[in-house]
């Protein structure tokens, strides 16, 4: 049975956005597994989508204080029809993340991760696949905010699509 996820990052709740828009929240309704790769901001975010999504995975960000950090770790893996994903929120410089993914993440399939706001999608060298979602709050230098949802069916990666977000 296909499995659906939303990945989000960099939500920065409530300073760039008081709340998560309508869009995102649909996408978190859909959603058969919600990825959030760090920048909550303020634990009340986390509260909400452990709350309302069918399932959370998550890590705390650079921005996240005491609280996230308390109840999120750093790295996280999840395994989803025998697709292994890590999921962490900084993975340093686009220049080089390729090797370097490959070195921290050996055994994982899909690498999500955040803190750039800049969407990413790419295959490492052993083909390890790097998601980053964007921002659905804060555009940075981008046209858009963003989310990404994708598909796990019969252990692939389906349908990985980068979702513009209304705000």
């Amino acid at each position: 049975m296909a499995t659906g996820i939303l990945l989000l990052a960099d939500t920065h709740v409530p300073k760039r956005a008081r709340t998560l828009s309508e869009d995102v929240w649909t996408a978190v309704d859909a959603a058969d597994l919600v990825i959030h790769a760090g920048d909550w901001v303020e634990a009340a975010l986390l509260d909400e989508l452990e709350a309302r999504a069918t399932r959370l995975v998550g890590v705390f960000g650079n921005n996240d204080g005491p609280e996230l950090r308390r109840r999120l770790p750093e790295i996280t893996r999840v395994t989803v029809d025998g697709v292994r994903f890590a999921v962490i929120h900084e993975t340093g410089a686009a220049a080089g993340r390729d090797a370097r993914a490959d070195d921290a993440f050996p055994d994982d399939d899909v690498l999500v991760f955040g803190h750039s706001h800049i969407p990413w999608d790419t295959l490492t060298a052993r083909g390890l696949r790097l998601l980053n979602p964007g921002s659905p709050t804060d555009r940075r230098r981008q046209p858009r905010c963003t989310m990404m949802t994708l598909v796990v069916d019969d252990g692939a990666v389906r349908n990985v699509t980068l979702v513009n977000v209304d705000r």
